[in-house]
């Protein structure tokens, strides 16, 4: 009983029953009041009972009252009705016709405080006319009696059907919500019913989505860890234990070697405790007053030697006149080192890496392009996920652990900004990102 398909068919149920009692009633009530009208027309303030009261009143009985009868009569609208006084003193009758018909109502006819006599209403009747009413109500009755009957079948029926038209989806939900719990995770909802039932499944269906794709980046983060430690650990271990066992000397060269792995090792768990405390916006931003123009030219100088080095050209496209721009000179100096060491990794030799820096509807953009090797259409919308590598088999020779453009997006979106990346995925064609930051007021 406490399942909502089965109050809902109850609620549907009692509203027919409601509607067939109220039919039925209505039936009754004209049938009890079908004289309504007439007794209002006698009753109202001048009518044939006010006339009556003042005949009394004048001559003190009811005598004479037969002509004022067939008047009344002639003047009423139902030729089927007949009036008659009965003399409350004497029980003395006068009628304007014969009594061959059924009281219908009695009204007292009151005379200087005291009721001196009843005006009663006859419903005059033939065989021939009361046979053919009997019928048309029997007939009128059968009818109303087969539309409640059939109605209240057919209402309660379509009222099961819509109930529990209405709450599939939501048993289908919970249902899916069950599946959920126990790590269904590509659990799916068909999406169909009214607009609120829709949007509740396509919000359902977003969340487990949402709820796969974390999963899947948990498992991934997990493996990526677990791999990228393995690696400096394992030669940690090796090597130590060689020297344990003698079969490589205590020397200062081998220290050396060691140590270079705890370098990989600490800059691996500093980039994972950055990347955590900016999703979480608590890495501290020291935001001042930046000169753009001064700022960018300091990188680009800094990643000479290396583009140099690299055999690629660095260019810097700066518009005139950029106003100071509120942000940490620090941890964008990181955003920019890690966008254009990414651009460096992928550009062959004689390409050209870009950096453009313009103001738009108060929106700082810089971008970095390049004419490396392009991403492809399936690489992209990940591309600034957490270890996430476009190319499975790169190794920490070829780039870093996967968490530089993860924490590109955190550090920019702590700034209140967005990055972006673009690319066809056309060779040398190259890739296309672009940090927006919004002018704010010192």
């Amino acid at each position: 009983m406490n399942r909502l398909w089965i109050r809902l068919s109850v609620a549907f149920s009692a509203v027919v029953l409601l509607g067939v009692i109220m039919v039925m009633g209505t039936y009754v009530v004209l049938l009890r009041f079908s004289d309504v009208p007439l007794f209002a027309s006698l009753t109202t303030p001048g009518g044939i009972v006010e006339h009556l009261e003042n005949y009394y009143h004048i001559h003190q009985s009811w005598n004479g009252i037969q002509p004022f009868l067939d008047g009344v009569e002639a003047a009423s609208p139902d030729p089927k009705t007949s009036f008659s006084v009965k003399d409350s003193g004497t029980s003395t009758q006068y009628s304007s016709h014969p009594d061959n018909g059924s009281l219908t109502r009695a009204i007292p006819l009151i005379v200087d405080g005291q009721e001196r006599g009843t005006l009663n209403i006859f419903r005059l009747a033939t065989a021939d006319t009361q046979d053919r009413e009997a019928f048309f109500l029997a007939r009128i009755r059968d009818f109303l009696l087969l539309v409640a009957l059939v109605g209240g079948v057919v209402g309660i029926i379509f009222g099961v059907l819509v109930s529990r038209t209405l709450t599939a989806p939501l048993e289908q939900l919970a249902k899916a919500a069950r599946a959920i719990g126990t790590y269904k995770l590509y659990q799916r909802v068909t999406v169909r019913g009214s607009n609120e039932i829709t949007d509740v499944a396509h919000a359902f269906n977003d969340m487990a989505e949402a709820l796969e794709q974390a999963e899947i980046l948990r498992r991934n983060l997990v493996a990526d860890v677990a791999h990228e430690l393995r690696t400096p650990l394992t030669v940690l271990q090796g090597n130590l234990l060689a020297i344990l066992d003698h079969v490589y000397p205590l020397e200062i060269d081998e220290i050396a070697r060691l140590y270079s792995q705890t370098h990989v090792l600490s800059r691996l768990v500093n980039d994972l405790h950055e990347l955590s405390l900016a999703e979480a916006r608590q890495l501290h931003l020291n935001v001042q007053s930046t000169d753009v123009t001064q700022f960018l030219t300091n990188i680009m100088a800094a990643f000479g030697p290396t583009a140099e080095t690299a055999e690629v050209k660095l260019d810097l496209a700066i518009a005139a006149n950029l106003p100071p721009v509120q942000l940490d000179p620090l941890r964008m100096t990181q955003v920019l080192d890690n966008l254009l060491g990414n651009a460096l990794r992928h550009t062959p030799v004689g390409g050209t890496i870009t950096l453009c820096a313009d103001v738009q509807n108060d929106v700082l953009q810089l971008s970095v392009k390049d004419t490396g090797e392009g991403v492809s259409a399936e690489h992209l919308p990940h591309i600034f996920d957490r270890f996430y590598r476009t190319n499975q088999g790169r190794s920490r020779a070829t780039g870093g652990a996967g968490l530089g453009l993860a924490i590109v997006r955190a550090v920019v979106e702590m700034h209140d900004g967005k990055v972006t990346a673009y690319s066809d995925g056309v060779r040398d064609h190259g890739t296309t990102f672009t940090v927006q930051l919004p002018l704010k007021p010192a």
